[in-house]
This record gives C-alpha cells, sequence and structure tokens, in this order.
C-alpha cells in the first residue's frame, strides 16, 4: 500500500465540502460561512463565489458552464447563471434530512443524496444512552434531468454521500456511509439508473466525498479517522493519507490532477463547530491523476 504525506495549505473554514477542480481553481462549500468559495492551487486568493444561506454542499456544472449548488436545509438545489440564482429543483419531499452531495452528468443528469436522518442528534442520543435502539433509517437518491424535473428516486440507500461518475459516462459509484460500502449503478442515456451492486464492502469505513483517478479506484474521505484512502474495486486498499484531523472530503485536482486536496475539520457535529472555524484544506501529492466527475 502506498503511503502519502499531507499538509495544511488552508486554515479558517467551519466546514468544507464538495470540493471540486473548476477552471485551474480549487472550488468548495463552507457549511456554516453559508458560501460557496473558490481558490487558487496553493491556498490563496480565497474568492466567495455564491452566498448560500440554506447551507451549501454538493457542487457540480452544467454544460453551459451554470452551477448547480445544494442548498443543504432547505431541501433544494440551486442554479447560478450569469449573476442570478434560481431553483433548479426542490426535492424535500425525498429526504429524510438534509440534502448533501451530488454529481453532475457531462449530459445534464444530476444525481442527490441526502443524510436520510438526524445524524447528530442520533450521535448525541447514542452518546448518552451507549447504544442504537435501531438502524438508522434508508433514504432516497434523487435523479434530476437537465432541466431539474425529478425522473427518478433511487431508494434504500444508507445515507448516500460521496459520488462519481466514471469518464465514459457509464457508471455512478456512491458512498453509502452507513453501510461502510460504495454501490455502483449502470447509467442509462435518459440519466436513469439500475443494476444496482457492491463496488466495494469496507470494514468500518465511513465513506465521505470521494474521486476517481485514471486507475480506475477511488480516493475517499473516512470521516471516522484522519484518513484518506484510496480503494480499488473489490475493497483492496492501495493508498492511504494521513491528515491532521478527520478527513470529509477530497478531490484530485491541480495542473496535471496528481494533488489531493482534502477537506478536514475537527468533526463533523453541528453542535460543536457551527460556530468555529477549525477546519482546513490539506493536500498531498499522489501519483495518478484524477480522471471522471466530479
Amino acid at each position: 500500500m502506498e503511503q502519502f504525506t499531507s499538509h495544511v495549505i488552508r486554515e479558517g473554514l467551519s466546514f468544507g465540502e464538495g470540493p471540486r477542480w473548476h477552471d485551474g481553481r480549487l472550488w468548495f462549500s463552507d457549511f456554516y460561512r453559508h458560501g460557496v468559495f473558490s481558490i487558487d492551487p496553493h491556498g490563496h486568493d480565497e474568492r466567495l463565489e455564491h452566498t448560500v444561506p440554506g447551507q451549501p454542499s454538493g457542487l457540480g456544472w452544467l454544460a453551459n458552464g451554470d452551477l448547480l449548488c445544494v442548498s443543504a436545509t432547505d431541501h433544494r438545489v440551486l442554479r447560478f447563471s450569469k449573476g442570478n440564482e434560481t431553483t433548479f429543483a426542490d426535492i424535500g419531499a425525498y429526504c429524510g434530512f438534509w440534502a448533501n452531495d451530488m454529481v453532475v452528468s457531462s449530459t445534464g443528469f444530476t444525481y442527490v443524496g441526502n443524510f436520510g436522518f438526524d445524524l447528530d442528534t442520533l450521535l448525541r442520543e447514542v452518546g448518552a444512552q451507549g447504544l442504537l435502539s435501531s438502524p438508522p433509517p434508508t433514504t432516497n437518491v434523487v435523479v434530476l434531468d437537465p432541466d431539474g424535473n425529478v425522473i427518478q428516486v433511487v431508494p434504500d440507500m444508507a445515507f448516500p454521500n460521496g459520488s462519481v461518475i466514471t469518464p465514459d459516462g457509464s457508471t455512478l459509484i456512491v458512498g453509502e456511509t452507513m453501510a461502510f460500502r460504495l454501490s455502483a449503478f449502470d447509467i442509462h442515456s435518459d440519466g436513469t439508473l439500475s443494476n444496482r451492486r457492491v463496488w466495494a464492502q469496507l470494514d468500518f469505513v465511513a465513506t465521505d466525498g470521494m474521486c476517481l483517478d485514471a486507475d480506475g479506484q477511488i480516493w475517499l474521505a473516512n470521516a471516522l479517522t484522519n484518513r484518506c484512502l484510496r480503494v480499488r474495486e473489490g475493497g483492496e486498499i492501495t493508498g492511504e493519507v494521513e491528515t491532521t484531523q478527520t478527513a470529509f472530503a477530497c478531490m484530485l485536482g491541480g495542473e496535471d490532477r496528481t494533488t489531493l486536496y482534502i477537506m478536514s475539520a475537527p468533526t463533523s457535529d453541528r453542535f460543536k463547530i457551527a460556530d468555529q472555524t477549525l477546519g482546513r484544506i490539506e493536500v498531498a501529492q499522489v501519483t495518478t491523476p484524477g480522471v471522471g466527475l466530479p
């Protein structure tokens, strides 16, 4: 297994999410600063691109350059076009709790997950009682067409989180955080999904934000540890980056797409961090470049 070293290039985030490499800059959402930001490759020149009062999360671009952004707490996907903000889709009917990460295909189809339940409150109850009386509820992945219409709802997902689309556009892979697995789907020409299968089952790896590399392997943040892992289909772990605090999302970027940008924070518990700025962006140089989407 290859091991890589990270270093911090940016401090002062609240909770970074949805890192994306776009037009030579790293774009990301910051939950409790309520904005979509971008920075240069070295962590400087931070710019507030858009303000999102409903807590920004997953990001993606349509072919015409419009930005889509998940507004988590009000369960919307926003569209930013030439300075104008509109609601691209309201998915509240399909969300058990906050909307979360998403990926947008090159043909304009959008795949959005959500928590399914109030994770922070559940963890507090478990901490107080020392047990979980029943498994957390599952939820949906919502598929939107290029106009923002809901065309499919995929049920029984265990906290669908980070997601990627392979370079040929044929496969969607979604991390199911509460099930410690990555699940794959075939993508049809109309954007709908079928043939659900386990891409990798992992022991005690809470899969969070992730990205795909040119060897067909996935870099993912393990939200239980200070680590990002590189995973081969089938579950073999082939690489590891240790971070300074818990890793929650990662993205391959930089000029040759071999810089792994990692969003880290002391915890994801909103009761502890919503009024703090302890989040960081860390980087590690890896050997295989990023491909596919996001």
